[in-house]
């Protein structure tokens, strides 16, 4: 009666050894799309963003924010895109912002934080109905181990959407400035057409 339990626990054993390479085997596909991507951006000069970068490469937002590689290549290209962005200017940065620019950085955040909350509620969904499957079998280690896992993925997505918020209200900021500035100016060229003698 016991070598049937032996070999039970030896094909469970199997079992997970093979979910866990073939899961392993799926996150370096996943870390060189991405990482792919971020290079494939840089080179052609195209914005890069959390949501663009996962676009690109077919993978969650959750994924690049979570997974370190991916995240510093991510936050390594925005900052040599910024970089090389101030070395190429010839005019005040201010000028070169326009109203456009902006909405479209708005429009873009507004979209990353609702990729974000779909992306936490299909995580939040799918915990809700798997776990109490695998609370079969599982030790009090694993089941720890799978808890601080969640609660390390919910910090990461909470993190995402209080970044991109801030993200936003900068956005917002300028957007109002940027505005401001348009009136003023065209008040000034009202004002020096104005004062133009008549020929």
């Amino acid at each position: 009666m016991k070598i049937p339990a032996a070999s039970g626990g030896n094909d469970r054993n199997a079992r997970v050894e093979r979910l866990r390479v073939s899961r392993a085997k799926d996150s370096e596909d996943k870390t060189r799309r991405a990482l792919d991507a971020v290079d494939g951006l840089l080179r052609s000069g195209r914005r890069i963003t959390v949501t663009q970068v996962a676009r690109e490469a077919s993978v969650s937002t959750w994924f690049v924010y979570n997974q370190p590689q991916v995240h510093q290549a991510v936050q390594d290209g925005i900052t040599a895109q910024q970089a090389r962005g101030r070395q190429n200017s010839l005019a005040p940065e201010a000028s070169q912002v326009s109203q456009a620019g902006l909405r479209t950085d708005l429009a873009l955040a507004r979209e990353e934080i609702k990729d974000l909350k779909k992306e936490r509620d299909r995580l939040r969904n799918r915990v809700r109905l798997s776990l109490g499957a695998e609370l079969e079998g599982v030790n009090r280690n694993e089941l720890i181990e799978r808890v601080q896992q969640i609660e390390q993925r919910n910090t990461a997505l909470e993190r995402a959407l209080s970044e991109a918020r801030d993200q936003i209200t900068a956005l917002e900021g300028q957007l109002r400035e940027t505005e401001d500035d348009l009136t003023a100016a065209r008040a000034s060229l009202r004002r020096a057409m104005r004062s133009v003698p008549a020929p």
